[in-house]
């Protein structure tokens, strides 16, 4: 198989973990609870990701201005989800009260695809790059994709669309990242630019969407699985060599 094609094949799997995470919450069969921990451990494996392995690969494959796109990725989801995007929860939407006009759910989606289009062009380039890479920044993705389709159809029942509504919002994620995936392998010399650009989308949602979240549960026991996380990272770095 060659490199593009594994490359679309690994992107497909990450797409269709929105998907997962959409008919989970339909059809209503996954606790709550396990829900929380594997943010928490998908939080903890992107941070190392991000601190160990993208930010330090942005600055040798992208030279001095790597640090502008990193802030530049970082600076543009924040300016979606405090402008358009309304304010929202990774996990199942218990105020309802706040999205009961469907425009607020379709402004969300927009909000998260743009977190999914990178994290299309976060695995591309990872593994345009390397292939040791490119799976670590794959199994990140995949961590935290199931969560992001839980969410998305949470807020689409939240805002009232129907349970098919709800699934077809999480695929719909699940296409931006495919189409991320798509345009960084058809030309490799935007991973000078897609690499870092991803960073920054990535450390935003870890630091300020995935940790809160954690930091939002009572007792220990969810902020200690955050290390998990980091752990299951340090494992699969060292035996990717």
């Amino acid at each position: 198989m060659s490199r593009t094609w594994l490359i679309i094949l690994v992107g497909a799997i990450a797409a269709a973990a929105d998907g997962i995470g959409g008919l989970i919450l339909v059809r209503r069969s996954w606790a709550s609870s396990s829900l929380r921990y594997f943010v928490a451990v998908s939080a903890g494996f992107m941070m190392a990701m991000i601190c160990l392995e993208m930010i330090p690969e942005s600055f040798r494959s992208s030279g001095p201005i790597a640090a502008g796109l990193i802030l530049t990725g970082f600076s543009l989801v924040h300016l979606l989800e405090h402008t358009i995007t309304p304010h929202f929860h990774f996990g199942e939407e218990t105020h309802k009260d706040a999205f009961i006009k469907r425009h607020t759910s379709m402004s969300i989606m927009l909000g998260l695809s743009v977190h999914t289009l990178f994290d299309g062009v976060a695995i591309a380039s990872g593994f345009v790059i390397s292939s040791a890479l490119g799976w670590l920044i794959f199994v990140g993705i995949v961590l935290h994709k199931m969560p992001e389709g839980f969410t998305a159809a949470s807020v689409m029942l939240a805002s009232g669309h129907t349970r098919r509504a709800a699934l077809w919002g999480s695929l719909f994620l699940g296409a931006t990242t495919l189409a991320g995936v798509l345009v960084v392998s058809s030309i490799h010399s935007l991973v000078r630019f897609g690499l870092p650009l991803s960073a920054g989308v990535t450390l935003y949602v870890a630091a300020t969407d995935l940790v809160p979240e954690i930091n939002r549960e009572p007792g220990v026991r969810t902020a200690l699985v955050f290390f998990v996380g980091v752990a299951f990272f340090a494992l699969l770095r060292f035996f990717a060599g």
